[in-house]
């Protein structure tokens, strides 16, 4: 794609409500970026997911912009960025339903990881690991790292920057996915960390340099760490966690999840026991673990993938009030998270789950376990 493609990504993402789910819709129902921004109301409207009311709002929200203008002036403020126009853009996070526009980057780049020639595993978990799930992170990490693995995590505390610095410490490639800016730290605590990183692996982010913490952040941040990983580890978590979205959002996006077992006494056990209930791998060891990884293809033609084509919008078979119109358009034919549809939608997990209730009775969408959902 040319820097005109470019820039019409980075205008897009400037337009109030136009989320990286609505942009890509819109690039698979124009094939272009740059034709969708030319594209009238009425057009719009084709798209999954706008009315005419949303429509006008994009119109109104678009036409003070001036995508060329922006782009120079971003590339002025924010040299280090990708958009899925860029052949540098990470190719795996293209598989997610909502790739981030933007991705800002800081520290030394390897194509090789961005093409997946490198398979990149995520460790994931709570932010007050006991001795032994510490423990397990650095092993886990360290032996991944001798493997020739690249390490995602978080770099929060615990067991995020008990994996960085595990995989730094025997000469490993590491990637930091951050909920703020590239140059912003947070905790503060990691900014010796953060630099060790910047010097030896990459930090990573879909928000602009100077973006301070936010708690909204976090949680959009755990899809980029799973979307860029072939597969997820969680090491200890507790039921209500953090490290559980980015799991259940790694099977959503059909990659591998693996969960360190641990005793039923420890309540930040219980999320990984949870998981391996539901389905995750069980991790018996290092050499275990590296067995069961090494049955990941390699992503030799990674290079190949591009942004979804474009392709026909799917509508119920029957008439749908708007309140079941609007979930159902959210979800795909392929399983998806509550937790996800939560974060689509913007509704209340109550309201959402009777609207889910309503269109299963109308057999248009199918309930699975784990609390995941489809369209039949």
């Amino acid at each position: 794609m040319s820097s005109l493609e470019r820039a019409y990504w980075l205008g897009w993402s400037k337009v109030p409500g136009v989320g990286p789910t609505l942009l890509l819709r819109l690039h698979r129902q124009f094939g272009s970026l740059a034709v969708a921004w030319e594209a009238d109301a009425a057009a719009l409207e084709q798209v999954e997911g706008v009315g005419k009311m949303t429509a006008a709002a994009v119109v109104a929200g678009r036409s003070p912009l001036n995508p060329a203008e922006l782009l120079t002036e971003h590339e002025r403020t924010n040299p280090h960025f990708w958009t899925p126009a860029d052949a540098d853009y990470p190719q795996l996070l293209l598989e997610m339903p909502d790739p981030p526009p933007l991705l800002y980057y800081r520290g030394q780049v390897d194509g090789r990881e961005n093409r997946g020639e490198v398979a990149a595993i995520a460790l994931v978990g709570t932010r007050t690991p006991s001795d032994y799930g510490r423990k397990w992170t650095s092993l886990l990490s360290q032996a991944l790292a001798l493997a020739g693995f690249t390490v995602v995590s978080g770099l929060a505390e615990g067991v995020d920057a008990a994996a960085h610095q595990a995989c730094l410490d025997v000469g490993g490639r590491t990637i930091a996915v951050l909920g703020t800016g590239v140059n912003k730290v947070y905790p503060l605590s990691n900014r010796q960390l953060a630099q060790t990183i910047d010097q030896k692996g990459l930090l990573v982010s879909e928000y602009p340099w100077g973006t301070p913490p936010d708690r909204a952040n976090f949680p959009r941040r755990n899809r980029i760490i799973a979307g860029l990983c072939r597969a997820t580890l969680v090491l200890e978590a507790p039921t209500k966690s953090g490290a559980l979205i980015t799991a259940r959002l790694a099977m959503e996006y059909n990659r591998d999840v693996y969960a360190l077992p641990g005793s039923l006494d420890n309540e930040y056990s219980r999320g990984c026991l949870e998981l391996i209930n539901n389905g995750a791998q069980l991790i018996l060891s290092e050499a275990h673990l590296l067995d069961m990884l090494s049955s990941i293809p390699r992503l030799d033609s990674a290079a190949n993938l591009s942004l979804p084509p474009s392709a026909a919008i799917v509508s119920p078979p029957i008439d749908l009030p708007p309140h079941l119109a609007a979930v159902f358009a959210a979800i795909p034919t392929e399983a998806i998270a509550l937790d996800y549809l939560v974060q689509q939608t913007g509704l209340d997990t109550g309201m959402l789950l009777g609207a889910l209730l309503e269109l299963e009775l109308m057999s248009l969408v199918s309930n699975l376990p784990g609390m995941r959902y489809q369209r039949t």
